[in-house]
């Protein structure tokens, strides 16, 4: 019988130990989080970001990353995404009784080699073992902290007219994957989810100009969404390109078989800037030498017609509205 989770593992016991010391610590361990006190104790100068988020995605395991992958990078990317310089990760593990040990110790690996790639330390944490049938194998909670460097101001109401819009890269890649691997969909040019860290592409971009107005990672919802919120915190219209829009040949088709938009499909390793026009292209040059942007694209610009609305020049020349997604593309993504 293969070793797996049991309802002991999260009384507070010995097992609970020896789960935190044979395995969490033997991969995270640093001396913050060594100390296994109730909270961590930081020094920390300058203007602070903090999130939180919590992953629930459905396979765990998938081409291109796993469900701890996903849990660092997407806190890392959360920070970023306000300029901030990722330090510190909580990692909270709700696990279902009669999970495998072995499959835990994989993703714990995951964690470990994702956090030393960020630059993040994991400094506290939590778990709990729920019954069977309580939950779906593994769900996962972080919180992050990052220090915000002066001069750097970064908001979703922030975009001015004139601004450009660059995509750090081909869109879709992460909704698609997770989507071939949980319904065992085949194409021939392999599918990989984008999950990565963008905090070394954030501070490539912050070398070049601090004239970045805005950053967001477009995950559930997409690209079009994303750009919809923009709009409507900064009143302001958003024109794009779809011939500018760069999306892999696999993506299209799956979204074409499945009857998808490639705007809506979520991303873990993409982001958006609005930059200032004068800076765009100095931007957009330091960001394709970095290995997360190497298709990094100008793919519109923030105008003063339709404010709030997000319009699309098609190939065909026309021009269409592109709204929010509404109602739940592809549950369980992240």
């Amino acid at each position: 019988m293969e070793d797996r989770i049991i309802l002991a593992h999260g009384s507070g016991g010995k097992l609970s130990h020896d789960l935190i010391k044979d395995l969490l610590l033997r991969e995270l361990g640093n001396p913050c989080l060594n100390l296994l006190d109730d909270a961590a104790t930081l020094t920390l100068n300058g203007r602070l970001a903090f999130t939180t988020d919590s992953y629930v995605v459905s396979p765990l395991f998938f081409p291109g990353g796993d469900i701890g992958k996903l849990a660092v990078c997407g806190t890392v990317n959360d920070l970023s995404m306000v300029g901030a310089i990722p330090k510190y990760v909580s990692l909270s593990l709700i696990i279902e009784e009669g999970f495998l040990l072995k499959e835990l110790k994989k993703i714990i690996s995951s964690i470990h080699t994702t956090a030393q790639k960020a630059g993040v330390e994991v400094v506290t944490g939590d778990t709990k073992v729920v019954n069977r049938g309580s939950a779906d194998k593994l769900f996962i909670n972080t919180a992050g902290i990052g220090i915000i460097p002066d001069g750097v101001e970064l908001s979703g109401s922030n975009a001015k007219i004139g601004d450009k819009i660059i995509l750090s890269g081909p869109l879709g890649d992460h909704g698609i994957a997770i989507l071939c691997q949980r319904e065992g969909l085949k194409f021939k040019t392999s599918l990989e989810s984008d999950c990565a860290p963008l905090n070394t592409l954030v501070a490539d971009m912050l070398e070049a100009s601090k004239e970045i107005h805005v950053l967001r990672d477009p995950t559930r919802g997409g690209l079009a969404s994303t750009l919809n919120e923009f709009a409507e915190s900064s009143k302001v219209g958003i024109k794009i390109a779809e011939d500018k829009i760069p999306v892999r040949d696999a993506v299209r088709a799956a979204c074409e078989l499945l009857g998808f938009d490639p705007l809506y499909v979520a991303n873990e390793g993409k982001l958006v800037a609005v930059v200032c026009s004068q800076a765009a292209e100095k931007v957009l040059s330091k960001m394709q030498k970095n290995e997360q942007a190497t298709q990094a694209a100008i793919i519109g610009e923030i105008v003063a017609d339709h404010p709030g609305k997000v319009v699309m020049k098609t190939q065909f020349g026309s021009s269409r509205i592109i709204s929010m997604l509404a109602g739940e593309l592809l549950p369980r993504i992240c």
